[in-house]
C-alpha cells in the first residue's frame, strides 16, 4: 500500500470520501466529508493539515487518516476534542490492520506524537495499534476518557416500555401526563430538509442559549458559524434532523439529532439540546425525547445514541454505556 500526505481536502472529493466511510465497520457522521471539512473551515485556522491517503496496489482508495498539527510535535484527529464524538481511521471493515500497518510504516521516522481522541472501545484500532506499534518502534498508551450511553431499540414502543425498570417507566409516563395537563395542546414537529434549515436552526440556537449559561458561552460566534455550516451540509445529505416541542406556536424544547442510517445498521444520535427554562419544571426535553425515540423505533432504527456525557436523565431511558478511548503514540 502507498501512503501520501495530501495538501488539502480538495485533493479528494466528497463522493470518494463518503464511499470509503460507508464501508467502515463503524461509519460516523463525525467522519463524514461534510463534518470534517466544516470543522476544518471553522477551527483549523493557520494550523497545518496532515491528511494521509492510503491506496492499494491498484491505486484504489483504501484508507484516510485526517490529522492536523495541534502544535509543535503534536498531531490530532481533524474534528477536534470538543465537538466530535467518534473519530478513527477511515478504512473498509476487515482491512483496518492493513491500512494501519501502512500508516505506521509511513510515520516510522516521524518525531511527532499522535494524540488520538474519541475512539470507540469496539473499534479494531485499539487492538491493532497495541499489536503493531511495538514492532514499529512506537510507544502506545490507551486510556478510557469518556462514555456514550447507547440504547438498542426493539421493534415496538410497547416493547421498549416493557424493557424499562418499573420506576423509570412510571416516571416517564408521569412527566408526559403532567406536561400534557399543564400545557394542553402541545405538539411535536421535526425538520430535516435543507430548505428552511437555517430558520429552524435559529429557533434551536435560541433555546440552546436560553437553557443554560454554559451553553450560551459555548455557542459563541465561531461555534454558531460551524453549526450552521456543518448541519446544513448534513441535512442536505439526509444526516441531520431538528426536533421541536411547541406550545401556542412557540418552541419550548428542541433537539439537534444526527442520523446515519447506513444499512444494515445505523443510529439516531442526540447531539445537542435546548429548552425554555420557564417550563423547566415540566421537563419538556424529557417529553420531547420520548417522541424522538419513538419515531426512531417506528422507522426501524436499531440504535439510539446519547453521545458523550453521562447525565442521569439519559440512563433513565435504559441505555448501556460504551467507552471512548484516547490513544497516544510517541516514537
Amino acid at each position: 500500500m502507498k501512503v501520501e500526505v495530501l495538501p488539502g481536502f480538495e485533493s479528494l472529493d466528497e463522493g470518494r470520501w463518503n464511499w470509503l466511510l460507508a464501508q467502515a465497520r463503524y461509519p460516523s457522521v463525525f467522519l463524514s466529508w461534510q463534518w470534517q471539512t466544516a470543522w476544518a473551515r471553522a477551527f483549523l485556522m493557520e494550523r497545518p493539515l496532515h491528511l494521509l491517503r492510503v491506496t492499494d496496489d491498484s491505486g484504489t482508495l483504501a484508507g484516510v487518516l485526517p490529522l492536523y498539527d495541534e502544535g509543535a510535535g503534536l498531531r490530532r484527529f481533524v474534528g477536534g476534542v470538543d465537538v466530535s464524538d467518534y473519530l478513527d481511521v477511515i478504512a473498509p471493515a476487515g482491512h483496518e490492520a492493513d491500512v494501519w500497518h501502512a500508516l505506521l510504516q509511513h510515520r516510522a521516522d516521524e518525531a511527532a506524537e499522535w494524540d488520538l481522541h474519541a475512539i470507540r472501545a469496539a473499534s479494531p484500532t485499539l487492538e491493532i495499534l497495541s499489536r503493531l506499534c511495538g514492532a514499529a518502534g512506537i510507544r502506545v498508551l490507551s486510556e478510557r476518557k469518556d462514555r456514550c450511553p447507547v440504547l438498542e431499540l426493539p421493534a415496538s414502543w410497547d416493547a421498549y416500555l416493557e424493557r424499562l425498570p418499573g420506576k423509570d417507566r412510571h416516571e416517564l409516563r408521569r412527566k408526559v401526563r403532567k406536561l400534557e395537563r399543564e400545557l394542553p395542546g402541545t405538539s411535536v414537529r421535526s425538520h430535516a430538509s435543507p430548505e428552511g434549515w437555517d430558520t429552524a436552526l435559529t429557533a434551536f440556537l435560541k433555546l440552546h442559549r436560553l437553557s443554560k449559561a454554559g451553553k450560551a458561552r459555548f455557542m459563541d460566534e465561531r461555534m454558531e458559524s460551524f453549526f450552521r455550516d456543518a448541519t446544513h451540509a448534513l441535512a442536505a445529505a439526509g444526516w441531520a434532523r431538528l426536533w421541536f416541542l411547541d406550545h401556542d406556536g412557540t418552541a419550548v424544547a428542541s433537539f439537534l439529532c444526527l442520523e446515519y442510517l447506513a444499512s444494515p445498521g445505523g443510529s439516531v444520535a442526540l447531539y445537542n439540546s435546548g429548552f425554555d427554562p420557564l417550563h423547566a419544571k415540566l421537563a419538556p426535553g424529557i417529553v420531547l425525547l420520548t417522541h424522538v425515540i419513538r419515531d426512531a423505533i417506528n422507522r426501524g432504527v436499531p440504535e439510539f445514541d446519547f453521545l458523550r456525557g453521562e447525565e442521569a436523565y439519559k440512563y433513565a431511558f435504559g441505555p448501556t454505556p460504551q467507552d471512548l478511548f484516547r490513544v497516544r503514540m510517541t516514537p
